[in-house]
């Protein structure tokens, strides 16, 4: 279409030397990484994500854990749990 006014010259979508992609940064928090992976910064392989998905629930388990632990240190004397009711049958 040489010659027809509008169409010829200027810039064309997609021409031109390819974009590099960003250079991915180290990521050592698993929580880090999969904001970056949220974010497009880094384009992971699913053996990573997988483990970084794991990781994090791993360290949020840790956290249960221990305010468990907490809650039953608090749960004594006064304000532990009362014992549930004694079912006596008396068939005489």
């Amino acid at each position: 279409m040489a010659g027809v006014k509008g169409r010829s010259g200027g810039a064309r979508p997609g021409a031109g030397r390819p974009k590099a992609p960003p250079e991915p940064t180290p990521v050592d928090d698993a929580r880090d990484f999969l904001t970056a992976v949220m974010r497009g910064e880094i384009t992971p392989s699913t053996a990573q994500l997988d483990a970084a998905k794991t990781l994090l629930r791993a360290q949020a388990t840790g956290v249960k854990a221990e305010r468990q632990k907490k809650a039953d240190a608090v749960a004594v004397g006064k304000f532990a749990a009362a014992e549930p009711p004694r079912l006596v049958v008396n068939n005489s």
